[in-house]
């Protein structure tokens, strides 16, 4: 279902693969093997083709048509892992709107990104389990349970855990751009 979303909204763009490859900075090979549903992109990969289209990550899992209320049941929320034992996200917002919540798991020390990175967004986050780092080019600051960090998201940043217990948070991105 992803490969299909992506070639649409490709073809949407009026983008050939190789436009597409050059803009997400990603090979053709992948793409065609993302659009045929033969490869399951990573969240690193998911993040430069969301960029490419300028959309919110999780928009290119979005089935929902856009309501004024919604109810997201828990066992129905979309989710994205990075690779196993790195950051899971699954979202708590419906996926439409000028609002996107996600609930992250961190694992032992993973990180959300390998690098820092950007967006042009706001984001607030709040630790609901665990220690959660939260790392920008210059400083970084420890989250413990119930601590909250906002900050703009055009700063680049990427959350790590440095524990040996799982980390929970939320973080909501405003506009949306995950």
């Amino acid at each position: 279902m992803l490969g299909q979303r992506l070639r649409n909204l490709r073809h949407d763009r009026g983008m050939s693969l190789k436009q597409l490859s050059e803009a997400a900075g990603v090979s053709i090979a992948l793409l065609s093997q993302v659009e045929r549903d033969q490869l399951d992109p990573s969240l690193d990969t998911l993040r430069k083709l969301a960029k490419a289209f300028n959309i919110p990550l999780f928009s290119l899992f979005q089935e929902t048509p856009e309501t004024s209320v919604a109810v997201v049941p828990h066992n129905r929320r979309p989710s994205l892992t990075a690779s196993p034992g790195a950051v899971a996200y699954s979202r708590v917002s419906p996926g439409f709107g000028r609002l996107e919540v996600l609930e992250g798991t961190l694992e032992p020390g993973a990180a959300s990104s390998p690098e820092l990175w950007e967006h042009n967004s706001e984001e607030c986050a709040v630790v609901l389990e665990g220690t959660l780092v939260v790392e920008f080019a210059t400083d970084s600051y420890t989250l413990l349970k119930g601590d909250s960090i906002y900050f703009d998201s055009r700063r680049a940043h990427r959350y790590v855990n440095t524990s040996t217990k799982p980390c929970i948070y939320l973080v909501t991105v405003t506009p949306p751009s995950f």
